[in-house]
């Protein structure tokens, strides 16, 4: 069945000339095609014009976007979508990005494809992936004292000034190692193109029900990144107090701090992200021109 889109809203976290620029071009096209636009509060107030033709644009607040809105629109870089995508995953609406950041690996659209891509999005054109989250969660003696989500990858690190980290590995009840290094990634395959892959780890597809754990400049040469099922639980605890402020980052954008003995429980989230991209949009594509692939061959295909 074809999913029409009446509504929309527009945020952005970071408000320059070029997201503004970005966002008048999609509330424009919006509006052309008998779509209601809504705005971020923050969006909206950063907005030079707010009454366009003498008609007043609406602002909507981020509890109440999921059920005002039948798609969001997110215009910056991968950081906003990751921030907007974990609100928006509890609501189940889907989510686009307008790339007006660096890589823009989950941002699909990128400015000069506004007009073309969202007239195709409008016309039914356009897939939707689920991309489940991360949940962090800190217990200290058997209660639950913190808990985060993260779409790309939580990171488990001494805080402050780096150090050495001595911490034990368990899946579900069943031991994997005690481990020496600088910290340890834990992401999704959302995540997997992100921090992980800059500390070695491997490329995920975004289908896979699987999480990457990859230790961070580990003391020996055969810690390598391990792939385990989806489903299971990872609990992680401090072995010592040597860390002067140990934290849990999410998505680098949220941290928790804990202590030594506290038991780190990082599952999957039971929601999940629906990231809305071009019917064209390719896996693969995204992997060559992000991650700048066989660029020495012209990107030519053999087919």
């Amino acid at each position: 069945m074809k999913q029409s889109f009446t509504t929309v809203a527009i945020v952005a976290r970071r408000h320059t000339e070029a997201i503004l620029a970005s966002i008048d071009a999609v509330e424009a096209f919006m509006q052309q095609h008998g779509v209601k636009v809504l705005f971020g509060a923050q969006t909206l107030a950063a907005i030079p014009n707010a009454q366009p033709n003498g008609v007043a644009r609406e602002s909507v607040s981020d509890a109440a976007m999921g059920a005002s809105a039948d798609l969001v629109i997110v215009v910056g870089g991968d950081g906003s979508l990751l921030g907007f995508g974990r609100e928006m995953a509890a609501s189940g609406v889907p989510v686009v990005g307008v790339n007006r950041g660096g890589l823009g690996f989950l941002a699909a659209i990128s400015p000069e494809q506004i007009e073309n891509k969202f007239g195709e999005i409008l016309n039914g054109q356009f897939t939707i992936e689920e991309h489940f989250l991360l949940q962090a969660r800190v217990l200290r003696d058997g209660e639950v004292i913190a808990e985060q989500s993260a779409l790309n990858d939580v990171v488990v690190s001494p805080g402050g000034v780096m150090g050495m980290m001595e911490f034990a590995l368990w899946l579900d009840d069943e031991f994997v190692y005690n481990q020496r290094s600088d910290g340890l990634i834990v992401a999704s395959p959302t995540g997997s193109t992100a921090y992980a892959l800059s500390a070695g780890g491997p490329i995920m597809h975004p289908r896979l029900d699987a999480i990457v754990v990859v230790p961070m400049f580990p003391h020996t040469l055969t810690s390598r990144p391990l792939v385990v099922p989806g489903n299971q639980v990872l609990r992680l605890r401090l072995l010592n107090d040597s860390a002067s402020a140990p934290l849990i980052s999410c998505d680098s954008q949220v941290q928790i701090r804990f202590a030594a003995g506290d038991e780190i429980q990082i599952s999957k989230h039971p929601n999940v992200l629906r990231l809305l991209s071009p019917s064209d949009h390719s896996f693969y594509e995204a992997c060559r021109s992000k991650l700048d692939w066989a660029s020495r061959l012209g990107g030519q295909s053999f087919n």
